[in-house]
């Protein structure tokens, strides 16, 4: 067989990469900077292991987070060491490599042979009849919130039994710990296991079982981890013990492309990684192979910011190459208006578009650029996602416009009949389709007729005549209010943004911030009907998935992927970094959204163009926006400036940090900033108006106020323009104070 040196994949890596394939024994961690080769580095080193026999294949655990990285590196291996990769039989995902610990020893963890792996349906399915039985009201804690907070509890290592006050059981008052032990015991019941438990369960096996433990420490001699900085804790415990006794764990990430906590990820798992393995090494891999000098240049010096890293330079032998781009421009429009231009121009000049990618901190920013992409013919794609208007709540939304504009509307009417839930099943609702196909009419008036008879129970028939009047109501005023008025009416009367702000999933707040980038884009049509037009062309445009097109996604979804020209549209505070994340987080949470600053640009091989707006339009007033911080971390001398919204187009370094706060003044929330800096404008262009923004409300707790739908009621509490009205006999509910008179 070949020895390691005389391999090409061996000769083709730089003296740093050689160093840690040739690594013999012992931990090792290699930091491996963006576009610098890592996966090059473990296929070569466990080609390495195999080929010099310092292990046999069964005797190697090499685990990655994808099922495609797992493919990706047993095909790459297989093709330097031929047919003896069919013997990495531990080379896979975290849940995979857990799924066969377990399937070894079941009865040890509660479990028997031929366990079944629930997915995310059959979890929340289960999570809702724990709810039910526990008498938890299931509209105001959602099994979905309940799911999310198990999860993390899981990623955290944390069984039943370990929970404690310091652990955050905010679920129905302090009953997600109950629910959490009951889940498991049903889990058991039904000899079955979800994702969580593949590594936490494989946890408590080698916790009580030293025995079995001490056979995989002695089995796994070498032990090869990629992505080490999205490892969750439960993760890292798993790593932890089964290297405890070879200590020939090789670890390749990257702490300063750590952007997934919101997922369970823990970047300081990779930055203690020498206190946790005595004589660790530590490797850097700093040549890039993507990037220009200026782009790494200005990508190193925005991550110098962070505090928390271990500290590397990338470097590049193509130095120089295009400066990083900053451009203000007047709005989020004219935003979409420059870059599209330039992805025509390329277009034009005969570029692959393939390699253009426009990155987005917050899918609502997406709908901007995909109006303006149909408008101009430009095919592209949504990595990672549905489109902006392929989106769920999207959907459930443009049908409930449907329904509000022709009552007839069957197709609508059935998607949103019982979202949110009515208790309205699917017998019901399968009842109700059967008589109007045999009475040839509509959805709609086959409701009108059976809430008549004694066909439908009581209490469902309550909900469907509520429906219908909810319908008629919407139908009677169309043409009374404004297009855009009505969009909220509709979506509050039905309660469907109540439902998105009492679900505390971690999508939930996403997928409200779209319903508001809804609303905004409605504003510029006619009317409801002439915006559901425009949706029926965008969505008809461009289903072929042949051609070359436009990438657009979030940062998130970028991870790993590289284009010649990258897009970086609104960096501004609040915008990016993202103020809620630094409402919750604080300076954890701006580490990480730099760490996603820093992976957006060094996603770029040629050019990086980032871009912010001097006003941003938000629920048909505008403000003032400032430029994110991020804006004034970046080098000078690796930066070229285009401040479109000064009389000339080009400006200066200085310029920009003349839009810019003193960075003392960050301590107050962005769009706070915004409102304050709105007032003092002097750059505010003349058609446009800019208003400061009264975030509190002129109603008080105690009011007596009145509701055309609901009558008469009192304010139980005020949480800004939100409102938490008892109306007695019609329930208490939260309302938007533009839909709220004093009463008389």
């Amino acid at each position: 067989m070949l020895k390691i040196n005389e391999l090409d994949a061996f000769k083709k890596l730089n003296d740093v990469q050689k160093e840690a394939v040739l690594h013999d024994n012992g931990p090792l961690l290699v930091l491996a900077g963006a576009g610098t080769g890592k996966t090059g580095v473990l296929t070569t080193r466990l080609a390495r292991i195999l080929m010099e026999n310092m292990a046999l294949p069964g005797e190697i655990l090499s685990v990655t987070f994808t099922n495609k990285a797992a493919n990706e590196m047993k095909n790459r291996v297989g093709g330097l060491i031929g047919d003896m990769v069919t013997g990495l039989k531990w080379l896979g995902t975290f849940h995979s490599i857990g799924a066969q610990i377990l399937r070894q020893y079941p009865e040890k963890v509660g479990l028997k042979n031929g366990f079944i792996i629930l997915d995310t349906d059959d979890q929340l399915r289960l999570l809702k009849q724990l709810i039910k039985d526990e008498n938890i009201d299931d509209k105001k804690w959602s099994a979905k919130g309940l799911l999310s907070l198990i999860d993390k509890w899981k990623n955290k290592g944390l069984g039943p039994h370990q929970i404690n006050s310091d652990h955050g059981d905010y679920f129905a008052n302090g009953k997600g710990k109950v629910l959490y032990k009951k889940y498991q015991q049903q889990l058991k019941f039904f000899n079955a296991a979800d994702f969580g438990d593949l590594i936490l369960e494989c946890i408590r096996l080698f916790n009580e079982n030293p025995d079995i433990l001490e056979n995989f420490q002695n089995r796994f001699k070498y032990m090869l981890v990629d992505e080490y900085q999205d490892t969750n804790t439960s993760q890292y415990l798993l790593l932890k013990l089964l290297s405890g006794k070879w200590m020939n764990i090789c670890c390749v990430g990257d702490d300063d492309q750590s952007i997934y906590s919101w997922r369970g990820a823990e970047v300081t798992n990779i930055l203690k990684f020498e206190k946790d393995f005595s004589n660790a090494k530590i490797i850097r891999l700093e040549q890039n192979y993507r990037s220009t000098g200026n782009i790494l240049a200005a990508a190193s010096k925005l991550i110098e910011s962070n505090e928390s890293r271990f500290g590397k330079t990338l470097w590049t032998s193509s130095s120089g190459g295009e400066k990083v781009s900053v451009t203000s421009t007047w709005d989020g429009e004219e935003e979409a208006r420059i870059i599209t231009d330039e992805i025509e121009q390329h277009s034009l000049n005969k570029k692959n578009l393939d390699e253009v990618a426009i990155l987005v901190r917050a899918s609502f920013q997406m709908r901007e650029f995909e109006d303006r992409f149909v408008s101009v013919g430009l095919p592209y794609k949504v990595i990672g996602g549905p489109r902006f208007y392929e989106r769920k709540e999207i959907r459930d939304a443009n049908a409930y416009f449907r329904l509000a504009i022709q009552p007839n509307d069957s197709l609508a009417l059935e998607r949103v009949l019982n979202t949110p839930k009515r208790g309205i099943g699917e017998t019901t609702l399968k009842k109700i389709k059967q008589y109007a196909k045999n009475n040839n009419i509509s959805t709609i008036d086959s409701i009108r007729d059976l809430i008549k008879t004694s066909e439908i129970k009581p209490k469902t028939k309550v909900s469907l005549k509520h429906f219908v009047e909810l319908t008629e109501r919407w139908n009677d005023l169309i043409g009374e209010r404004s297009h855009y008025d009505m969009a909220e009416i509709i979506l509050e009367d039905s309660g469907y943004l109540e439902m998105l702000r009492n679900d505390d999933s971690i999508t939930a707040a996403g997928r409200l911030d779209n319903i508001k980038e809804l609303f905004r884009s409605i504003e510029p049509f006619e009317s409801l009907n002439a915006y559901l037009e425009h949706i029926s062309l965008v969505m008809e445009i461009d289903k072929n998935p042949e051609g070359n097109k436009v990438s657009l996604m979030t940062y998130h979804a970028a991870k790993g992927l590289e284009f010649d020209y990258v897009y970086l549209p609104g960096w501004e505070e609040g915008v990016f970094p993202n103020q809620r994340s630094l409402d919750e987080g604080g300076i954890k949470s701006l580490e990480e959204e730099r760490r996603l600053a820093y992976v957006g640009i060094t996603r770029a091989k040629v050019k990086s163009s980032i871009f912010y707006a001097a006003n941003r339009k938000m629920h048909n007033q505008w403000l003032s926006s400032i430029p994110s911080r991020f804006v004034s971390e970046l080098p000078e001398d690796n930066i070229e400036v285009n401040l479109s919204h000064f009389s000339g187009n080009k400006g200066s370094f200085t310029d920009i940090k003349e839009d810019i706060f003193d960075q003392s003044d960050y301590s107050t929330p962005g769009w706070e900033r915004a409102q304050i800096q709105s007032s003092n404008n002097k750059k505010t262009p003349e058609n446009i108006t800019v208003t400061s923004v009264d975030t509190s409300s002129k109603f008080s707790i105690g009011s007596l106020v009145y509701h055309k739908k609901f009558g008469q009621g009192k304010i139980e509490s005020v949480d800004g323009k939100k409102l938490t009205i008892n109306f007695g006999g019609n329930g208490t509910r939260k309302v938007m104070e533009n839909f709220i008179d004093m009463a008389n």
